[in-house]
């Protein structure tokens, strides 16, 4: 197969993904916990599972780019391995 897109954008797409995949479950896990700093305030929501739940939903979708990223990584040294 060959790669869609270029070597950098592979990179900063699972780099991106990777990190975005961290930080959003920590906040959804916070919110699913009802840690004092995310549901402390009056403006704060109210529901806190409902929250988790759409941030978890865009875990899942950080999780098909990172795993979409990643093949494009994989192709591209593959690419790289045979040309040598």
């Amino acid at each position: 197969m060959k790669p869609v897109v270029s070597t950098g954008k592979a990179y900063f797409c699972t780099i991106l993904s990777a990190f975005a995949i961290v930080i959003l479950s920590v906040i959804g896990y916070l919110f699913k916990t009802g840690h004092e700093s995310m549901m402390g305030s009056v403006n704060d929501p109210e529901d806190g599972d409902a929250v988790a739940h759409t941030i978890f939903g865009a875990v899942f979708v950080y999780m098909a780019f990172f795993a979409f990223c990643g093949s494009q990584v994989y192709l591209i040294q593959k690419q790289n391995r045979i040309k040598l």
